[in-house]
């Protein structure tokens, strides 16, 4: 097979990643559904795919229209596989505020930017990517960066297997929607591929995700193959209290008192930060805290309150994790109900009046909390939740769908305070690591490093590993299978069922690395943009090289 030093994909996949910026696909519109089709046809351009249309396959993922995974594979020899993947949806474009029209035009777009960067006073960020931009070697766009130069890369490595007459082994690219959201394209691909692969006689054995990693400085970090990908849970704390008229506090319990002091518990402790593999992933922190009352004025006291942590995770696994979050809320629980009766008999004795207050917490799972339910209205409370459950589907927003269905649960369950319920509000996303013990990892980590060597004295460069991948990405469903006992701990305490992840029996598992594009600064944010060099130049011979050396029997 060729060597990479003897093809130079530059324009190449620039080209691609134009192309395809200019196709706007944020999550969840008609464009995103549109992508996927306009992706294939691309792909049937390649002289490959016109001959053997097919190995491409485009698969139903989600939603109304229909929004669909794309697969492509080359041929070659034999039936081990190396995947490539990467999601084509992308973050809406608002924060481009004036400049949202070129949002996908990234020629124009720089040329705007730089116009508005050259003629004010600038912070700090501003001034370095004005300077980037300024360089040459920065490009801006919604996309560019994250993630769809990554996907060209793929693409042009794909094409250039495809080149070769003497192929060994096969690859296979896999081009996803909804990464931005809930990752509902990987997980159908996932569910879908064990039957694909049949079909098509192959066996994957080892991925590569192409997402694009963040580096601020001058690509040191970014530069990297990364064994690993973090993970992510969202617990909640649903808080029943007793709402009291507000001149008569001690008639009731506070819910937000016992709201604040799971907050205080929760929030930024380093403490309860989760390790591995050298590593340490951010603390939890608080994405919502809410009561349920109305717009409008009142002297009475809320008598539900809610708070929604995000906690990423290098180890713990979610039952380990949801156990932990049980014991922190209800030592919690206890504080605030033992300060509130402490103030009741202090309050009484100022007055002159006995205190007659001693109130008792309690914990409910999700799991308990349905049973509940069951046992008080039957399977006709049940009905009513779903409904409101279908209802509440087409919103994007997971904490609104899993609040509003607690809130229901909780009244069709007849709780009273003070109690709390504890559940997942969202998605879990399990954290993964590629391992070094079957002789498929181990010849994946030979050509990992024997390509990485090649590379840094290639491109007089450094590539460096790294452990975990600090996005939460689609990486966490690319060849791997969800643990069966953390599974159904999972779904017994999400109160949404469409946050449910229960993957084919038969998904696949294969080691999975994350190599992509970097220079990546401000994801996300109007001033986004991408390292061009590394990315339509030094990726793509990197990945390249990787393959060849990987499916070299």
């Amino acid at each position: 097979m060729a060597s990479p030093n003897e093809w130079n994909p530059t324009e190449r996949v620039r080209e691609l990643s134009y192309r395809m910026v200019k196709w706007p696909s944020e999550t969840g519109t008609p464009d995103e559904a549109s992508f996927g089709p306009k992706l294939a046809e691309l792909l049937r351009e390649i002289p490959y795919f016109q001959e053997n249309p097919d190995d491409i396959a485009v698969i139903d993922s989600h939603g109304s229209p229909m929004t669909r995974n794309v697969v492509a594979v080359v041929r070659g020899t034999g039936r081990r596989t190396l995947a490539l993947a990467g999601h084509f949806d992308v973050v809406e474009t608002g924060n481009y505020r004036d400049l949202k029209h070129l949002a996908f035009e990234p020629d124009a777009l720089l040329e705007a930017l730089l116009a508005d960067l050259s003629s004010r006073p600038l912070a700090p960020n501003e001034e370095k990517a004005l300077a980037d931009f300024r360089s040459g070697n920065y490009i801006p766009g919604r996309g560019m960066l994250d993630m769809k130069s990554g996907v060209a890369a793929g693409i042009a490595v794909l094409e250039r297997f495809s080149q070769q007459p003497d192929r060994e082994g096969n690859l296979i690219l896999f081009a996803t929607p909804d990464e931005e959201r809930g990752s509902r394209g990987m997980r159908s691909l996932r569910d879908a591929l064990p039957e694909l692969v049949e079909r098509w006689g192959l066996d994957i054995v080892a991925g590569i995700n192409l997402d694009a990693t963040s580096d601020q400085g001058e690509g040191a970090e970014g530069r990297a193959i990364y064994r690993g990908t973090i993970g992510k849970q969202l617990p909640f704390a649903f808080v029943v209290g007793q709402p009291s008229h507000a001149s008569y506090p001690f008639e009731g319990v506070s819910a937000h008192l016992i709201a604040s002091e799971i907050m205080r518990a929760v929030e930024a402790n380093a403490t309860v930060c989760d390790t591995g593999d050298g590593e340490v992933s951010p603390p939890p922190i608080c994405l919502e805290a809410r009561d349920f009352r109305g717009g409008g004025y009142e002297v009475t006291t809320p008598e539900r309150t809610w708070v929604a942590f995000n906690w990423l995770t290098h180890s713990v696994s979610p039952d380990a994790l949801f156990q932990r979050f049980k014991s922190i809320v209800g030592e919690a629980l206890d504080r605030a109900i033992t300060h509130f009766n402490v103030e009741a008999d202090r309050f009484a004795k100022l007055v002159g009046s006995e205190a007659n207050v001693n109130h008792k917490g309690r914990i409910l799972t999700t799991a308990e909390l349905r049973e509940e339910v069951r046992r008080v209205g039957g399977d006709a409370a049940l009905e009513r939740i779903a409904v409101l459950e279908a209802e509440l589907s087409s919103s994007d927003n997971p904490l609104l769908i899993t609040r509003e269905l607690v809130d229901r649960m909780v009244a069709e369950a007849r709780v009273t305070g003070p109690t709390v319920v504890i559940g997942f509000g969202s998605l879990v996303y399990p954290h993964v690591r590629m391992g070094v013990e079957t002789v498929e990892e181990q010849r994946f980590a030979e050509a990992l490093e024997t390509a990485r060597v090649d590379a840094e004295r290639q491109f007089e460069t450094t590539i460096r590993y790294r452990e975990i991948f600090a996005g939460i990405s689609d990486m966490s469903f690319f060849g791997h299978v969800p643990d069966a006992a953390d599974s159904e701990v999972i779904a017994a305490n999400i109160p949404a069922a469409q946050f449910i992840d229960r993957a084919n029996p038969k998904a696949l598992s294969y080691p999975v690395v994350n190599i992509g594009p970097w220079g990546g600064r401000e994801y996300h944010q109007r001033l986004e943009r991408i390292y061009a060099p590394y990315a339509f130049t030094v990726l793509p011979q990197f990945l390249y090289d990787i393959a060849a050396r990987f499916l070299k029997p």
